[in-house]
């Protein structure tokens, strides 16, 4: 054998060495990771506070918490006695005031239509206070599937936020109300003597303007 054939071996060996070493690294790596991701799926590890930190907050769903039943005897208020905000919690353009104009033409008073700071994935929520629950219950009958959210404020203005579920108004010839006969309390609400009104968030005072 000559010098150079001798040569030529010795750089084939060198080679199949190195990618010996490659594949062995690559398929540690693999396993690494095959390991890895099995521990996570199954709890066993957790991921690192930045993962979690950059995971996508999901929207709020039609979860419903404790809301009151309307008083003892209330009746429909008439829906030129409502005072109603309307919120666009979708991405779809021109929902909150197309509503909007669909609930004015039914006497509706709509102070506000606007985008909601969130989106939502249900249908419809209906947020009002302990003064408004008539008024809630009222607008419900023309919203079918509407979440009932109560908050703190004191007056009973209404506000309705459209979610991505919504599609239009319940028909009129639908909305049962009739305005001589109380408001028929729902499954699962709470007796509005019961009710323990939700506390207002703490007011910060801002620094004046320099």
């Amino acid at each position: 054998m000559t010098e150079q054939d001798r040569g030529r071996q010795l750089r084939r060996r060198h080679m199949h060495e190195r990618q010996a070493v490659i594949f062995g690294v690559l398929l540690a790596a693999l396993a690494l990771a095959g390991l890895g991701a099995a521990a996570v799926f199954t709890g066993s590890l957790d991921l690192p506070v930045f993962a979690r930190e950059f995971a996508a907050e999901p929207s709020p769903t039609a979860t419903q918490a404790p809301y009151p039943c309307p008083p003892a005897g209330a009746l429909p208020v008439p829906t030129n006695q409502v005072n109603l905000k309307v919120y666009n919690a979708t991405t779809r353009v021109g929902l909150a005031g197309a509503t909007a104009a669909s609930l004015g033409e039914r006497g509706f008073i709509i102070a506000l239509t606007e985008n909601a700071p969130a989106t939502y994935d249900g249908k419809a929520r209906i947020i009002f206070g302990t003064a408004g629950v008539a008024q809630a219950y009222t607008l419900a009958a023309h919203v079918d599937g509407a979440v009932l959210v109560l908050d703190a404020r004191l007056d009973p203005t209404v506000d309705l936020a459209l979610g991505a579920e919504f599609a239009e108004l319940n028909p009129l010839e639908s909305v049962l109300l009739d305005p001589a006969v109380p408001l028929v309390a729902p499954e699962g609400c709470t007796p509005f003597d019961q009710v323990v009104a939700p506390a207002a968030p703490a007011v910060t005072e801002t620094p004046a303007a320099g």
